[in-house]
């Protein structure tokens, strides 16, 4: 690695506040200039810019060779990228929404999953799928879904979910660098602005936040590696993408020292940190938007009463979405918000 290419430190980096897909954005053009292998494929990426302009100005930088659409054809172009990883490409494919990623579930499970296994570590599959995530916007059941945990039960794959546009950066440039397949799904309700879960509220901008200040240039946030976005005795709070948000704003209001981890990645998952923190306030409360059967706070619930089962003074709480598809005409109803989320807590401390 020349001097050039060397990466910034973060203490020294001048950082501009941007917003998560600003830092997406940069992300990605920062990789394709560092890396000629790293290509971008999806439906409308490339000139259009992508549905929520993830990708804008990057075909037009990288050319169409780089940065190229694809037909609207989820399996083809997860099979496409499976493809150009084993033969040496780093792709970076786009799937418009997550409720859409589920034509390409075959290639994602039985072909990118198990290559680098099934080869003897002879090929790998270095692609990160990207995906906006989530509710929160009145896109009905469609355009809503949360399909993570589905993808933590599959060995071979990795799932990240940033929640600021700092982390955003960081973890995507870490995602493309792996040498393993990285689901990589982004909260798009908070694309342009943190969320208190406050639907009737003004909307706040990035601007407005500490998380929002990027650093330029090349830099990355490991992966498996959860933030203690704030510490405290009271209970340990586990949550990702915009209910780590949601949840820290409702612990603030009610004036609850609660202490408050985004997990970053779901695989793999920092279970130090969290065992760590829940043996030390002894009390768990676990925020997701997906629905609750088989949601990944289930698994954390698990993990956390085998680690954590003589510390619990409390039985571990989840507040989730719910077991039905996502609503449009409900949707505050069905978003893990303030109220259920106050209740949990209060429930926990004996309120």
């Amino acid at each position: 690695m020349t001097l050039e290419e060397a990466p910034v430190s973060l203490h020294d980096a001048p950082g501009r506040r941007l917003t998560m897909i600003e830092a997406i954005n940069e992300a990605l053009d920062i990789m394709l200039a560092r890396d000629p292998d790293v290509v971008i494929l999806g439906e409308d990426v490339g000139y259009f810019g992508g549905v929520f302009r993830a990708t804008a100005g990057l075909q037009k930088k990288y050319g169409k060779m780089r940065v190229f659409d694809t037909p609207i054809s989820e399996g083809g172009i997860i099979g496409v990228a499976v493809g150009m990883g084993a033969y040496g490409l780093r792709p970076v494919p786009e799937i418009q929404f997550a409720d859409y990623i589920y034509p390409g579930l075959d290639q994602l499970v039985s072909e990118a999953a198990r290559l680098r296994y099934r080869s003897a570590a002879e090929f790998i599959a270095p692609m990160t799928v990207r995906s906006p995530f989530g509710g929160g916007i009145f896109g009905g059941q469609t355009h809503s879904q949360s399909p993570e945990a589905m993808f933590t039960h599959v060995a071979g794959l990795k799932t990240v979910v940033p929640s600021t546009p700092h982390d955003a950066k960081g973890l995507l440039i870490a995602a493309i660098e792996d040498n393993d397949p990285v689901i990589f799904f982004e909260p798009k309700r908070i694309y342009n602005g943190p969320f208190d879960g406050y639907y009737d509220r003004p909307v706040k901008p990035w601007a407005e936040h500490p998380d929002s200040v990027v650093p330029e240039g090349y830099y990355s946030t490991p992966l498996g590696k959860a933030r203690v976005v704030r510490e405290g005795d009271a209970v340990t709070v586990l949550a990702y993408g915009t209910m780590v948000h949601v949840a820290g704003a409702v612990c603030a209001e009610k004036g609850v020292h609660a202490e408050l981890i985004d997990l970053r990645t779901l695989v793999p998952l920092d279970l130090d940190t969290v065992q760590k923190s829940v043996e030390k306030t002894g009390k768990c409360l676990i925020v997701h938007e997906a629905t609750r059967t088989s949601g990944f706070g289930a698994e954390l619930s698990a993990l956390v009463q085998e680690r954590c089962f003589w510390h619990l003074e409390a039985p571990i709480e989840r507040v989730t979405g719910f077991d039905t598809p996502y609503p449009h005409s409900l949707e505050w109803a069905y978003f893990p918000g303030p109220v259920r989320i106050g209740e949990a807590l209060d429930r926990l401390l004996g309120h």
